[in-house]
């Protein structure tokens, strides 16, 4: 008979932990890789090739401990303090479109001394989760009505949405409400709803891009970046030189000539098509496949729970790890429309990480009361 692991006494999910471990290490590597000879070419970063390693590894520590101390506790405690979350985070989302502090041209990030920059908009995404997994499993039976059951979900969406459209970045604004749409898919919500919502969607997509002449100049040299390859189609240009020149295996470790100042964010946004230039198509297939356990696992954790709060908010964090992990791939493969999303695990960015560790401790902890084979 095949042995099965109680993890009612509590023993967590170590196949997901591993995986996620090993994704993070490959990604420490890889980040100082991409990003040595960018901080020591820098006077911002005094000369220092170190800056990106030093400060990664102080944040995946941070991580690891946050995912550690999450996993520990009673993922229903989360529930009581899901209307205090959404609070705080809308309130440091309006308080980044006034006092926000400007990185790289975008304002998106506020400080609190002294505590390092942060985007409360990656915090944005979690907590929708956990209301909307609080409230759906605690009303299975009102999913199906649209006006007490869905509407109150798209008024939160849409809160959350407005405030990251004032703060310019309409893509984390459709990433946030493309995750409320598979919040309220996977709570029960009628089909024939979410359908009539994604046709009016697509045209307000459209308007929104149009009206502002960046968004719609990304749209256009999206579907040909070589229409203006010197300007807004340089950087897609070079992540497909990047990926195309890496071959099979790639050029080797540390080998890349696209992270020599021609690629840029080749540490964090674009690190996939760094990885694709040192590591090749082997490395990329490698690299997804573990992505790809790390979905499977969370996904079986979200089907055997049998606590549907559990269940709802497992799916979410999962969705929203494979969600951010294709639209990386997509932009730096030119699947997608330019989006500044990082690559989980792997990509420079305090913020991103620390969240998104945090949130395995969630998928842990549920881990902890469900059996897997």
């Amino acid at each position: 008979m095949e042995r099965r692991r109680s993890l009612r006494t509590g023993q967590m999910d170590y196949w997901l932990y591993s995986a996620v471990m090993i994704t993070c290490a490959f990604g420490l590597v890889m980040m100082f890789s991409a990003s040595y000879y960018y901080a020591q070419t820098s006077a911002s970063f005094h000369n220092d090739g170190l800056h990106f390693l030093r400060s990664q590894a102080i944040y995946l520590a941070v991580g690891i401990a946050a995912m550690y101390a999450v996993s520990r506790l009673d993922y229903h405690l989360l529930e009581k303090v899901k209307v205090v979350a959404l609070v705080v985070t809308m309130g440091l989302m309006l308080a980044v479109v006034f006092w926000g502090k400007e990185i790289n041209g975008a304002k998106r990030w506020i400080e609190i001394s002294p505590l390092p920059a942060f985007q409360p908009s990656e915090l944005a995404k979690f907590v929708l989760i956990l209301y909307m997994a609080s409230f759906m499993a605690a009303r299975p039976n009102l999913m199906k009505d649209f006006v007490r059951g869905v509407v109150p979900m798209l008024i939160i969406m849409g809160a959350l949405a407005v405030l990251l459209l004032l703060q310019r970045n309409m893509s984390m604004a459709m990433i946030v409400m493309l995750i409320g749409a598979v919040m309220l898919y996977i709570g029960g919500a009628d089909f024939k709803h979410l359908f009539g919502l994604g046709m009016l969607a697509v045209p307000l997509f459209f308007l929104l891009a149009y009206v502002e002449t960046y968004r719609w100049n990304r749209l256009i040299i999206f579907t040909d970046p070589w229409k203006d390859p010197l300007g807004s189609g340089y950087q897609l240009i070079q992540s497909l030189y990047a990926l195309g020149s890496g071959g099979l295996f790639g050029k080797g470790l540390n080998f890349s000539v696209q992270k020599l100042r021609f690629l840029t964010y080749g540490e964090s946004d674009f690190i996939f098509a760094i990885i694709g230039e040192e590591l090749g198509l082997m490395g990329c297939i490698l690299l997804l496949g573990m992505y790809f356990f790390i979905i499977w696992r969370g996904i079986r954790i979200a089907a055997k729970c049998k606590d549907r709060f559990g269940s709802l908010l497992a799916g979410g964090v999962t969705a929203v790890l494979a969600m951010q992990v294709a639209i990386n791939v997509g932009v730096v493969t030119s699947s997608v429309p330019p989006t500044g999303q990082t690559l989980p695990f792997v990509s420079q960015g305090g913020t991103s990480l620390v969240i998104f560790m945090s949130a395995v401790g969630i998928l842990l902890n549920i881990s902890r009361n469900i059996e897997l084979e």
